[in-house]
C-alpha cells in the first residue's frame, strides 16, 4: 500500500499537464481548485491537504467555494480576488506553473536551531512573508513565522526529553519496545 501510494504520484512528473489538469477536462478553472492538489498531497506521508483543510484558509474555502462571487475560478490567478487563498493562490502566485518557485514549505526555510537567523535562509523567509502580505500585514506574517520558529524549538526540546526517557528505560532493562512474539514493525524491527 505504501509503495503504491508513492508511485502513483512520483511516477507522474510535475511537468505533465494531467498532474494538475484533469486529463479529459483540460480546464484551467478546474486546476485552480484546491482539491486538485489533494490528489497527491494528502495521507500519512503528505498531510498538506489535511493541514490546509482544517486551517482558517481551508475552512473559508470549503464554506465559500460554491459561490462564484467569492471564488471565481474562471479568472486567472493573477487577477483573482478570492475571499481566502487556495493552494494555488499561494504556491502558484501570479499564475506561474512552477509550484516550487514560491514554496511556502516551512521546512525549507531553515527551521533548525542552528539555521534560525542564518543569512542563507533570509530570502526564503522574506518570500514567505511576501506571500502572506498579499492579504495580511507584513508584521502579522513575521509574527506567525516567529511563532512557528518557537513551536519548532519547543518540539525539539520535547523530542530531546522523550529520547532521554527512552534511553534511561533501555539502561534500566525496561526498554524493549515490543514483545518478541509479535510481528516486526514496518522497518523490520521488533
Amino acid at each position: 500500500g505504501d509503495t503504491a501510494g508513492c508511485t502513483f504520484c512520483h511516477t507522474s512528473p510535475e511537468e505533465r499537464c494531467s498532474t494538475c489538469h484533469q486529463r479529459h477536462q483540460l480546464n484551467p478553472a478546474v486546476a485552480r481548485k484546491s482539491e486538485q492538489c489533494k490528489t497527491c498531497h494528502w495521507g500519512k506521508d503528505h498531510r498538506d491537504w489535511e493541514a490546509y483543510d482544517i486551517s482558517i484558509h481551508g475552512t473559508v474555502y470549503q464554506v465559500n467555494k460554491w459561490d462564484p462571487t467569492q471564488f471565481d475560478m474562471s479568472k486567472k490567478l493573477a487577477g483573482a480576488d478570492y475571499v481566502g487563498p487556495t493552494c494555488q493562490y499561494c504556491h502558484m502566485r501570479g499564475g506561474h506553473h512552477n509550484v516550487q518557485r514560491l514554496s511556502t514549505v516551512y521546512t525549507s526555510m531553515g527551521m533548525s536551531n542552528a539555521d534560525r537567523g542564518a543569512p542563507l535562509w533570509k530570502e526564503k523567509r522574506d518570500t514567505w512573508v511576501s506571500v502572506c502580505d498579499d492579504c495580511h500585514s507584513p508584521r502579522f506574517a513575521r509574527e506567525n513565522l516567529q511563532a512557528m520558529d518557537e513551536a519548532c524549538k519547543d518540539a525539539g526540546l520535547k523530542y530531546t526529553e522523550t529520547f532521554k526517557v527512552a534511553e534511561n528505560l533501555m539502561r534500566d532493562g525496561m526498554g524493549e519496545p515490543m514483545p518478541k512474539d509479535l510481528a516486526p514493525d514496518w522497518s523490520g524491527q521488533h
